[in-house]
This record gives C-alpha cells, structure tokens and sequence, in this order.
C-alpha cells in the first residue's frame, strides 16, 4: 500500500501517481474531454464557478439555475465517455468498497480558480467513500467539520497525490482555496485537474 497520511479521517496519498503514470492518465482524460468538453457551471444563483468541468461514467454532476444534481448526460446532449481503467484501478486499490463508482468528475482550475467549502452530499450511498486525484499543479485542499463553520486545516496537494473522503470523513466539509499557478510542468499551459470519483445511486 502507498505511504499515506491521516488528516481529520481523510486519507491523504501525497505522492500515489508516479510522474509517467500522470501522463498516462492526462492522455486518457484528454480522450474524455473530446467527447465531452469542459464547460462553465452556473449555480442555482445564477453565479459562474470559476472551476470548468466535465465528467466520466453513468453519471456527471451538473449544476444550473436548477439545482445540484447528477446528469446521465453532458448539459450540451451527448452522453459521458466511460471511466478510464487507470482511474477505476485508483478506486479499487483505495477505496476499500466493492462497487465500482458511477462518476468521475473532471474539474479543471486556471489561475485564480478555488472552490468554496461544501459537502459531497448529493448521492445515495454514504458507505462509499468519495476519491479524489490530484494532477497538475499544486491546490490548497482545506478540510472541515461536518457541520458549517469551525477550525479547519488546510494541506498542500501535489500532482499525483489521492485523497480518500470515507467514514468520518464522507460528510466533512472540504474545498479548495487556490492554486499554485505554473507549478507542475505536466499541463503545458498550466492549471490543476482533479478527479472525483463517487458512488451515486
């Protein structure tokens, strides 16, 4: 098993994916983003995220004047590409559950970009835990409570590093306050990507 850390009941891989490995998988979502390209989320308030995203599996979650909510299909119609086996082979080894996840989402952050803390709490099943790959450049990954509010701590992820979000861990409120701009050199024009991988029904 990789070295890893405990952190609040997540389970932190710093260094899970070996630089060849990181490419492997970047040319494998690229495959994805041809079929299912990038787009800018609206939330129910009518405000732009400042992360893109896209999605691989049965389902992507969407979000939009109508909601939260996980989509069989992509907001421009076509349906999601299938989960790459390199990203399946993460959950199998991390996850600790005998299902296979039903989405992948693909969040893109550029300069500037960060997301608010919130919960993953719009799936059926909170046995399964929520996994997350990290590529590209660095993100400041802050954990919290269960509840709004409280003291949180914050940890640096690099490329290559997996988060596991289960027991204690599933509902605690998490986020991400910026990037490192042009740290990795394995996204040409910069940026970080970061998987999510989750059991929805």
């Amino acid at each position: 098993m990789a070295h890893h850390i405990e952190q609040r009941g997540f389970r932190i891989y710093p260094d899970y994916l070996d630089r060849p490995a990181q490419e492997a998988l970047i040319e494998r979502l690229r495959a994805c983003l041809r079929v299912a390209p990038l787009y800018q989320p609206v939330t129910p308030r009518g405000q732009k995220m400042s992360v893109r995203m896209s999605a691989a599996g049965q389902f992507g979650w969407v979000t939009d004047r109508r909601g939260y909510r996980y989509e069989p299909r992509h907001p421009e119609g076509m349906d999601w590409p299938p989960i790459p086996e390199e990203v399946l082979a993460i959950w199998r080894d991390v996850s600790g559950c005998a299902r296979a996840p039903e989405c992948c989402l693909i969040n893109w952050y550029g300069e500037g970009a960060r997301m608010g803390l919130h919960q993953d709490k719009d799936e059926a099943d909170f046995a399964c835990p929520v996994v997350s790959v990290s590529l590209g450049d660095d993100g400041l990954f802050r954990m919290g409570n269960t509840e709004r509010g409280g003291k949180t701590e914050s940890v640096w992820l690099g490329s290559g590093a997996v988060v596991v979000m289960g027991g204690e861990a599933r509902l605690r409120h998490h986020g991400v306050d910026r990037i490192r701009f042009g740290s990795s050199t394995l996204l040409p024009q910069g940026g970080r990507i970061n998987l999510t991988l989750r059991v929805v029904t």
